[in-house]
């Protein structure tokens, strides 16, 4: 599931064929009959991540701040001055390993996909996604039951909830985060990235995202030729 969540990205950056209408339909496939999540869902946050990475209320990515986490050096201090306490935010370093990566997906992903994809109907994603569920489990029914087959869902949606959070957050919430200052748009870009030591290991498991300035400054290139 995590591997697909890669190659899904891929072909939402129109990174794979020459043509974007052939990476578009191969997108809808893959997360969403592969994942079990709709391609509109993907594309109307990931590209809001793009544009303005680690930019508070518009990046997507770091809304857990202020309710979970205090995000970066300047929006910390504005807390601290507001006296806001929604969390005992200085040990969050320690429950952040039990909040954040465990519940990301099983917990929060798994009902709002399906929440986005009817609100804003998308009935061809809805489409895709129970093509995935039905697939499931007809797969694992005769074999694990209903409640076997539940169980396993959950486990697959955990072990990826784990990778997928590490993986992000690693290239991402170490550097600055703020309110957006409206920087251009390639300064935006180096501000909120940052890479991730390059091994035969960290390639496989981070999709190649250990590349992340590449990967921000250009987007629609193949994983394989970050490197370069």
């Amino acid at each position: 599931q995590t591997q697909a969540g890669w190659l899904q990205h891929d072909f939402g950056h129109l990174s794979v064929f020459s043509k974007s209408r052939w990476n578009h339909w191969v997108h809808k496939f893959v997360i969403g009959h592969l994942k079990g999540a709709p391609a509109s869902w993907w594309n109307h946050l990931h590209f809001q991540h793009h544009a303005k990475p680690n930019c508070f209320r518009k990046d997507p990515d770091v809304n857990m701040h202020p309710l979970f986490f205090a995000l970066g050096k300047t929006l910390s201090v504005e807390l601290g001055v507001q006296k806001k306490k929604f969390m005992p935010y200085n040990h969050q370093h320690k429950y952040f390993f039990i909040i954040g990566p465990p519940a990301l997906v099983p917990l929060y992903f798994q009902w709002y996909i399906f929440y986005f994809a009817v609100q804003r109907k998308q009935w061809v994603d809805l489409a895709w996604m129970l093509s995935f569920y039905i697939r499931f489990f007809l797969t694992y029914l005769p074999f694990l039951g209903v409640k076997g087959t539940l169980g396993l869902h959950l486990l697959v949606r955990f072990i990826e909830s784990n990778w997928f959070v590490w993986v992000t957050q690693m290239n991402h919430i170490p550097m600055h985060i703020d309110y957006d200052k409206n920087v251009d748009w390639f300064s935006t870009q180096l501000q909120a990235t940052c890479n991730v030591h390059q091994s035969f290991f960290n390639d496989w498991f981070s999709g190649h995202l250990n590349f992340q300035i590449e990967h921000h400054l250009f987007p629609t290139m193949p994983r394989h030729n970050y490197w370069k």
